[in-house]
């Protein structure tokens, strides 16, 4: 008779593409979320939490580089419908817009963060689980909105600890696009298309690149062939002109803009959108080293109906080749006037910003902004498991004093394993209390970070004055602890 095959264990590793955060990363996130929410709320947007799934054919396809509505998402059939995770939250903000817009306030201003999911391919640094931060507003077609959404982004920045000139707010107009692809006569077609998805590799090829793709192609870094557009120099002229008009100065790029957009109504409408945008943010004090007009803001105007933007990180960072780079965008955003049309019939202005959480975080990280050794908490040691109530009174009196603590609740029989786990913890402080400290009313107070200081070799001339373990009587507990933390 056959054996029964033991059942097989699971193995216990996430799914590719995703992670786990721990405390710091969580902890971390956490007040970078806060701090967002509160430049946010004091621009007067209300907080909005939307569910995670969403029909399939809410979310329609605007998904970039795609060609069914539910490519790129994590979907499954239940019944008659098709329900998906979110992969923004712009999405959902045009469903909730439609389903709500007898109740909601018109202009609707909101801000919504969380997770959002995208069934892609995974890579270094790129996982399909990541948090968005976004901030719409619903139902004002005033170039107004989207300055104000600007100068909200470059707040946000150094709200969260970006100071002015490590970043710069980018603004373009996808009108203006438009009107150069009019003067060329494609306002339609596929030749127009091929046209907009050379237009979005310029960031990575740049002008030159940019014009070979439009005429006959180009080798890439790899070596392999790119067909090209198949464009004449002078048909691509006016797209090269567009992206290279960028100037010492707003009024000078506004005037290369116009030049490059020729006769088009259009074309003239998007730079007299940027004109009243620069206006309105140096009326603001936001001047052009905070936010400034830059027609090579090229990525996503697929999507976008009027002004875009971008934040972008302009420190220098070493890649895994020890190469230096800039850090680039953590956040972009723009007019996108035909989302919430699609549930309602009706135009529905809207302008938003969503900020990459993660990429944020990273960058901070990048600057030792954040990232350090965060403490944990004072560990109560068990000397005697029977007095355990004793123990869970001490740590009642450092946590009403508002000190993070915890007693012990490992095995206390090994007393060294209990210093293993506040190391392990980072714990700042070890309190002690065996029979011969609890008779004669006093605690024996271990300061663990001096004995990492200790551990790392560091200099103690500045701690020669403090004791690494010392006595106190018991009613001074709390003060003896708070000390070590105050001169931590």
């Amino acid at each position: 008779m056959a054996k029964d095959k033991k059942p097989r264990r699971p193995k216990a590793e996430t799914p590719k593409g995703f992670r786990d955060y721990f405390g710091a990363d969580v902890t971390e996130r956490k007040a970078m979320l806060d701090a967002i929410a509160g430049v946010y709320h004091r621009y007067g947007f209300d907080p909005l939490e939307t569910s995670a799934v969403e029909t399939v054919e809410a979310l329609g396809k605007f998904l970039p580089d795609v060609d069914r509505p539910n490519e790129g998402v994590f979907a499954w059939q239940e019944e008659d419908d098709w329900l998906a995770l979110r992969y923004d939250l712009t999405a959902p903000l045009a469903r909730v817009a439609a389903q709500y817009r007898n109740d909601l306030p018109s202009p609707y201003r909101r801000f919504a963060m969380g997770p959002v999911w995208r069934n892609e391919k995974p890579g270094p640094g790129r996982f399909r689980q990541f948090y968005q931060c976004d901030a719409d507003t619903v139902g004002s077609g005033s170039v107004a909105a989207d300055a104000e959404i600007c100068a909200m982004l470059a707040d946000t920045l150094e709200a969260v600890g970006i100071p002015r000139g490590d970043y710069i707010v980018r603004v373009n107009n996808r009108k203006v696009l438009n009107g150069v692809l009019e003067t060329m006569g494609l306002t339609e077609g596929t030749q127009r298309d091929a046209v907009l998805r050379t237009i979005d590799k310029f960031d990575k090829v740049g002008a030159a690149g940019v014009r070979e793709l439009l005429g006959k192609g180009r080798l890439d870094a790899s070596g392999a062939y790119i067909d090209g557009v198949g464009l004449s120099d002078a048909q691509a002229e006016p797209v090269i002109a567009f992206l290279t008009s960028k100037a010492a100065t707003a009024a000078e790029t506004l005037t290369n803009l116009r030049q490059a957009v020729g006769a088009s109504t259009i074309g003239a409408e998007g730079v007299a959108e940027l004109e009243q945008i620069a206006a309105l943010l140096a009326a603001q004090g936001y001047g052009p080293d905070r936010i400034d007009i830059d027609p090579s803001v090229v990525r996503g105007l697929g999507y976008y109906t009027g002004p875009v933007f971008e934040a972008e990180l302009t420190f220098e960072i070493l890649d895994d080749k020890g190469r230096k780079r800039q850090f680039g965008s953590v956040a972009g955003g723009g007019r996108y006037d035909d989302l919430v049309k699609r549930f309602t019939g009706q135009a529905v202005p809207a302008t938003g910003v969503s900020i990459g959480v993660d990429r944020l975080l990273a960058a901070l990280r990048e600057k030792g902004r954040i990232g350090g050794d965060t403490l944990g908490p004072v560990v109560v040691t068990v000397m005697d498991r029977d007095r355990m109530a004793d123990y869970q009174t001490m740590v009642a009196e450092l946590r009403n004093a508002g000190i993070r603590a915890e007693v012990y609740l490992g095995n206390p029989k090994n007393f060294g394993n209990q210093l293993k786990y506040a190391d392990k913890r980072n714990s700042p402080v070890a309190v002690i209390e065996g029979g011969d400290e609890k008779e004669r009313g006093v605690l024996q107070i271990k300061d663990l970070i001096l004995g990492a200081k200790l551990a790392e070799n560091a200099t103690l001339e500045e701690w020669k004055e403090r004791p690494s373990q010392f006595e106190v009587p018991r009613d001074q507990l709390v003060d003896a602890v708070r000390r070590i933390l105050d001169e931590g």
